[in-house]
């Protein structure tokens, strides 16, 4: 073979090699199945969760890419799971309940298309007064000035619901500012009670107990009592421990909404059944946990609480299969 003919060939070999690898890696892109996974704003606790279960879900799950989306919140992610913009995404049990039945603010639309998976956390209700202003019970704010949150916000929503359940929202002067300011209006007099709906430890109730003592009133046994949770039977029995605050060495009872994992209907049994595995695997927990200290909640026994939609088929053979009884409305 002349040298010619040898360079020719070896160009030629090479050229071949390269065509194949190429084809090969074209073949394992177009194997990946790639999901998408629709979270929350920057810096939040959506944002968190939605971002640790798509790495987890990347890295455990054998050609599967799960990427992260960034997400106004709740009712943008129920959304776009059911128009299936989204494959996953984290929404609000009580979102999930008002979606499903066309009572969403100014949206009468139906969404059927987005199924519960877990609950992941929840969002507790925090009812703070100052102590020694001899307020100990819910029905002692009649009269009071009670900071909600922001208007508009899910605080502010959420707060009304719970003051008309028990009778006071007409009773009550509701005022419409963010968790920090309500935590130093407080401190100065200015109102008689601070509303705040977040997980805990609450960063703007630990600046209300280091500054004052503080008192949390007893939100559960008030709802009770009402009708807050026939009206709205997404909300859940929690219980902030003792200790969790400055000066607060008693258990408050109080009531959550919860996060939920949610999935499209049109993604497979299968698909979800695989994906709780991973996640709730003790390695998976593990990892979840060393993303968000708000993970410390997830575990087999909390996986279908606060959930009052129908699960995701997937997800109805996993926790069936870990011995959970479905209620009639998760069916």
């Amino acid at each position: 073979m002349s040298k010619q003919t040898n360079k020719s060939f070896r160009v030629l070999t090479t050229l071949a090699v390269a065509t194949v690898a190429s084809l090969s890696t074209a073949a394992t892109q177009a194997q990946t199945e790639r999901l998408a996974f629709s979270g929350g704003p920057d810096g939040g606790t959506f944002q968190y969760f939605s971002n640790g279960i798509s790495t987890r879900l990347s890295r455990t799950l054998d050609g599967v890419e799960v990427s992260n989306m960034a997400s106004a919140g709740s009712v943008e992610n129920l959304r776009r799971v059911n128009s299936k913009d989204a494959d996953f995404g984290i929404v609000y049990s009580g979102d999930m309940f008002l979606g499903l039945n066309g009572k969403l603010t100014n949206d009468t639309r139906k969404y059927r298309n987005a199924k519960a998976v877990s609950y992941l956390y929840g969002a507790p209700a925090h009812l703070i007064v100052l102590d020694g202003a001899g307020i100990t019970e819910v029905s002692q704010l009649e009269g009071k000035n009670v900071a909600v949150g922001p208007a508009g916000s899910g605080a502010a929503a959420s707060a009304q619901r719970f003051f008309e359940s028990v009778g006071l929202w007409d009773k009550i002067t509701p005022q419409y500012i963010g968790y920090n300011q309500g935590a130093s209006a407080l401190g100065d007099r200015q109102i008689d009670a601070l509303w705040v709906f977040a997980g805990f430890p609450n960063a703007s109730v630990i600046q209300a107990a280091s500054s004052n003592d503080i008192r949390l009133l007893q939100v559960h046994e008030a709802a009770s009592n009402g009708t807050l949770f026939q009206d709205h039977p997404y909300y859940a029995e929690v219980t902030i421990p003792a200790g969790t605050y400055p000066g607060v060495d008693y258990d408050v009872v109080t009531v959550q909404d919860s996060a939920l994992w949610v999935a499209g209907r049109h993604l497979s049994e299968a698909q979800v059944a695989d994906s709780l595995t991973q996640i709730y695997s003790e390695e998976g927990l593990t990892f979840m946990r060393s993303v968000s200290q708000a993970a410390a909640s997830m575990n087999i026994d909390s996986g279908t609480m606060g959930i009052v939609t129908p699960l995701h088929d997937g997800a109805k053979v996993f926790w069936t299969g870990h011995g959970k009884t479905l209620t009639d409305q998760q069916q």
